[in-house]
C-alpha cells in the first residue's frame, strides 16, 4: 500500500516543491496551505504521515499537533522549522511531534525522517518494549550539526568491525558516550562493556585494576580480584585519559593486547582474553611520544582508527537541542516541571563560548533547573558565568541601518565560516531565513 503524506505549508512553490519530490519516491501527497485547511483534509481521511510547517498564516503547527493528539490522532508529525525556531521545535517534540527539520530542508535527510517516523508507527511495540520506551529516558542525544553527523557516521562505520578506536577530543565532549555507542553498535553488544578511568588510578595499582590479583599477592590484597580484561572478556574495554598511563604499565597493557593473555599479579595461570580495545585522550599523543612519555608500538596498537570530538563551540546549532536534552533530565532528577529557556536566556546560551563543553552545559542547566521560580529558565537562572561572557561585535544583535556595513558584516560571516548558512546567521544573531533575504536582496551569491 501506498503511504500517505499531507504537506502543510502556505508557500505554495514549496509545498508543490515537496509534493513532487515525494511523489517521485513513492508517496501520495496531499497539501494544505493553513490549519483549517488541514483539519478539514484530516476530518476526511488518515494518512501515513504529517509534514507542517510550524508557521501557518492561521495558527502554527503545535496548536495543529495539540489538536490531532486531543482527537486521538496518533499519525506522526513532522515540524518544519527555520534554525531560529528550534527551541519551539523541540517543545512540539515534546507535546508529540515525531520529529522535526530545519529549513532549507535538505532531501536526503527529510526523506530518511519521513521513512523512520513512517516505519516506527507501524511496528507495534511488544508490551516490555512499550514499557522501555516509556520509562527509560534517551540516555544521550547525537545532535543535528554537520560535526555531529559527521562524526557520528564514522561511529556507524566503525562500530561493527574489530579495529582499535582512539577517541580525541576535550574534556567534556562525551568521549565516553561515543565509546558505548560503538559497543552498542557492535557484535559485541551482548558482552560487558567496561570503563576504566586511567587518570585516577593510583600507579601501584593499575596493574592490579587491569589484570587483577590473587589474595595475598601484596600488602592490601586482601581478596581475589577480578580485573578489567576479565570482566569485559567477549565485550569492550573502554580506557578514558590513556595518556595518563605510566610507561611501565604501559607496556603491561601493550603485551596484552599483543599476546590476548594475561595473568593476575601474584598468579603463574594465563587467562586467555577477548577484548576490543577503545581509548580516549585528551593529551597529544604524538607530542607525548616525541617526549619519550608515551610508547609509540602502544600508540599504533590502540589507534588503528580514529574520531575527533568537536568542541560545543564548533556545533552552536545543538546548544540549544542539548540544553533543552539536560532540562528534560534535569526535570526527572529534581522533580521539576520547567518547559524551556526564555529567549534572552536562549541567546546567552548561544552566545557563550563553552570552554567545558558539553559537561558544563549539563551541570549550568541542572543548577538552573533548581533556581528556576517560573515555568521558563531566565538569562539570571544561568548564573554570572553565562551573564559574564562579553559580547563581540560579531554576536551582537543585527541592527544597522548602514546598507553597505551590513552588507560588509554578512560577507564577512559567510567568508569566516565558510560559506555555512547556519553558523553566518548564528554569527550575526538573526535567523537563516533573514540571512537569505538580506542575501538576496544585496545580491550576495
Amino acid at each position: 500500500m501506498t503511504p500517505s503524506i499531507l504537506i502543510i505549508e502556505d508557500d505554495l512553490t514549496f509545498a508543490t516543491m515537496l509534493k513532487t519530490w515525494l511523489g517521485k519516491k513513492g508517496f501520495e501527497v496531499d497539501t494544505a496551505g493553513s490549519s483549517s485547511r488541514a483539519k478539514k483534509q484530516l476530518s476526511a481521511r488518515s494518512y501515513n504521515l504529517i509534514l507542517s510547517d510550524l508557521r501557518l498564516p492561521d495558527q502554527d503547527g503545535i496548536h495543529l499537533l495539540a489538536w490531532l493528539r486531543n482527537q486521538s490522532c496518533t499519525t506522526p508529525f513532522i515540524i518544519m522549522t527555520s534554525y531560529a525556531e528550534i527551541q519551539t521545535a523541540v517543545q512540539a517534540i515534546k507535546q508529540g511531534a515525531s520529529n522535526y527539520i530545519a529549513k532549507p530542508v535538505q532531501p536526503d535527510e527529510l526523506l530518511k525522517k519521513i521513512k523512520e517516523a513512517i516505519q516506527k508507527s507501524e511496528v507495534p511495540a511488544t508490551p516490555s518494549e512499550a514499557h522501555i520506551e516509556k520509562n527509560t529516558p534517551q540516555s544521550f542525544l547525537e545532535g543535528e550539526s554537520e560535526a555531529a553527523h559527521q562524526l557520528f557516521s564514522y561511529v556507524r562505520l566503525v562500530a561493527p568491525t574489530q579495529m582499535s578506536v582512539l577517541i580525541n577530543g576535550a574534556s567534556g565532549t562525551g568521549k565516553e558516550y561515543v565509546a558505548h555507542r560503538i559497543h552498542e553498535l557492535s557484535k559485541r553488544n551482548g558482552k560487558p562493556f567496561i570503563a576504566i578511568d586511567c587518570g585516577s588510578i593510583p600507579k601501584d595499582l593499575a596493574a592490579s585494576e587491569f589484570f587483577g590479583h590473587i589474595k595475598g599477592s601484596f600488602t592490601g590484597a586482601l581478596n581475589d580480584k577480578v580485573g578489567a580484561f576479565e570482566e569485559a572478556n567477549g565485550g569492550t574495554l573502554f580506557l578514558d585519559e590513556i595518556g595518563n598511563l605510566s610507561y611501565e604499565v604501559q607496556v603491561q597493557l601493550l603485551r596484552a593486547l599483543q599476546e590476548r593473555r594475561i595473568r593476575r599479579i601474584g598468579s603463574t595461570k594465563e587467562i586467555e582474553v577477548d577484548v576490543r580495545l577503545v581509548s580516549a585522550t585528551n593529551e597529544n599523543l604524538k607530542e607525548a611520544i616525541a617526549k619519550g612519555t608515551f610508547r609509540e608500538d602502544l600508540y599504533h596498537r590502540i589507534n588503528e582508527f580514529t574520531l575527533r570530538m568537536p568542541d560545543l563551540k564548533e556545533r552552536p546549532e545543538d546548544i540549544l537541542l542539548f540544553a533543552n536534552f539536560f532540562l528534560d533530565q534535569a526535570n526527572r532528577e529534581l522533580e521539576r516541571t520547567l518547559i524551556g529557556f526564555d529567549a534572552a536566556a536562549s541567546e546567552a546560551l548561544q552566545r557563550y563560548s563553552w570552554p567545558g563543553n558539553l559537561r558544563q552545559l549539563k551541570n549550568i542547566v541542572k543548577r538552573a533547573t533548581l533556581l528556576a521560580r517560573g515555568e521558563f529558565i531566565t538569562v539570571h537562572d544561568l548564573g554570572e558565568e553565562i551573564l559574564a561572557q562579553p559580547v563581540s561585535p560579531a554576536t551582537s544583535s543585527f541592527a544597522l541601518h548602514d546598507e553597505e556595513a551590513e552588507k560588509k558584516r554578512i560577507m564577512n560571516a559567510l567568508q569566516q565560516t565558510g560559506n555555512n548558512k547556519t553558523k553566518a546567521a548564528l554569527l550575526l544573531g538573526i535567523d537563516r531565513k533573514t540571512l537569505y533575504n538580506k542575501m538576496k536582496l544585496y545580491n550576495i551569491g
